[in-house]
């Protein structure tokens, strides 16, 4: 069958020239190729305006980003054996940095696969497919998975918001074995349960693995403070590395269970402390307390989902940056995070200053970080390049 036609509107195809992977609907020739008659999820080759191919894609007429990149060949298709090959070539990058079989598989458009993230939990893979044309191939998907490493599970857990705006309702299922309650992780050398059926995403968020190494020297003997902190990626990690108390804050009580058992597995559960409290009311609730911490994480989850949220998301990076650095002992560590895309390092950077001089302290950043290394950026896309976190010492002004 002859493959579908998408005509890009003159001067529209620098971008994809220059490496980018998406092609959004206002930059389609509607007249020459109307986006209506494609369906979801179904293969498109992309035209310059001159009838070019620029490659072969997947095309979604209900998305502003309708058409995804997987291959600059627009005679190639996303069959299983082109599957297995670029899933192949991803892993084998993660299989170069990281001993044992924990880490992020796939990063989407980082790896060349827009719309498909895979983790991996040593034999259990969990795929998230953010877009019709990944869940048109989840089966080549997962038989690619089985070819090359014979996982025990194989599990779909796609839930995310991009899926509604591709039209797409949420799916949690077994492709292969069963869908674990949940999965047992290494990660810098700590191990970890991380829920899967309940939890957030794939169970687990690999991506600040960088960041969380970087506090390895800062924590011997000291007191943690770990706000937002999920299963307790930082806390644990930190007490296992000799911190000498741990207080992880989290609003969800699923989540500090997961805490109080990674404690226990790493045998510093008579150091770790829990609080089941919104962060911004448990800080507050430290201060009055009097307390104060050698090293303070702060790593929210997005404020700024979408550009018209940025002022509020803004405010809320202000306001837990004050509050956090309110409990850094002077002369204590900052760590303070962001996975908001639309929030950049230098703009995280500013949020930091200008705290510090809000409350008047005196602010030294002598770190960052971005994502891990199986988060591959795409240098032609700025979006696959969204986490960042700032380490500061905070001192009392002179």
């Amino acid at each position: 069958m002859a493959v579908p036609v998408l005509r890009l509107k003159r001067g529209e195809e620098r971008r994809i020239r220059s490496g980018h992977l998406w092609v959004y609907s206002n930059e389609v020739d509607t007249a020459a190729t109307p986006l209506k008659v494609l369906a979801p999820g179904g293969e498109v080759v992309v035209e310059d305006s001159r009838g070019k191919p620029l490659g072969r894609a997947y095309a979604n007429p209900h998305s502003l980003i309708c058409a995804r990149l997987f291959s600059r060949d627009p005679n190639q298709s996303l069959d299983r054996a082109f599957l297995e090959k670029q899933i192949a070539q991803a892993v084998s990058l993660r299989e170069s940095l990281f001993a044992g079989g924990c880490y992020r598989a796939v990063f989407g458009d980082g790896d060349g696969l827009s719309g498909l993230v895979i983790d991996r939990f040593n034999d259990t893979f969990v795929i998230q497919s953010g877009t019709a044309g990944m869940d048109a191939v989840l089966e080549d998907i997962a038989q690619a998975l089985d070819r090359l490493y014979q996982p025990k599970n194989i599990v779909v857990k796609s839930e995310s918001a991009v899926r509604e705006q591709e039209g797409l309702s949420s799916m949690v299922q077994a492709l292969k074995g069963e869908l674990p309650a949940e999965v047992l992780l290494n990660e810098n050398g700590v191990n970890y349960y991380a829920p899967l059926e309940e939890g957030q995403k794939t169970g687990w968020f690999y991506d600040h693995r960088a960041a969380r190494r970087r506090i390895l020297p800062l924590v011997a003997g000291a007191r943690v403070l770990d706000v937002f902190s999920y299963c307790g990626a930082w806390g644990v990690l930190a007490a296992a590395h000799g911190a000498s108390s741990v207080t992880c804050v989290d609003s969800s009580a699923r989540a500090m269970e997961f805490v109080q058992r990674n404690a226990e597995l790493n045998g510093v559960a008579d150091r770790m402390i829990t609080l089941a409290m919104e962060a911004n009311a448990a800080m507050k609730e430290l201060i009055l307390q009097g307390q104060r911490f050698d090293v303070v994480v702060i790593d929210p989850p997005a404020f700024i989902k979408r550009k018209k949220d940025f002022k509020n998301g803004l405010a809320g990076y202000h306001a837990i940056n004050e509050l956090a650095m309110r409990l850094v002992e002077p002369g204590g560590v900052l760590v303070s995070a962001s996975c908001s895309m639309h929030l950049s390092r230098d703009q995280l950077m500013d949020v930091v200053r200008s705290s510090g001089r809000h409350i008047d302290r005196f602010v030294q950043v002598f770190a960052t970080e971005g994502q891990a290394e199986d988060h591959p950026i795409h240098p032609a896309i700025p979006e696959t390049e969204y986490l960042k976190s700032v380490f500061a010492r905070v001192l009392m002004n002179p």
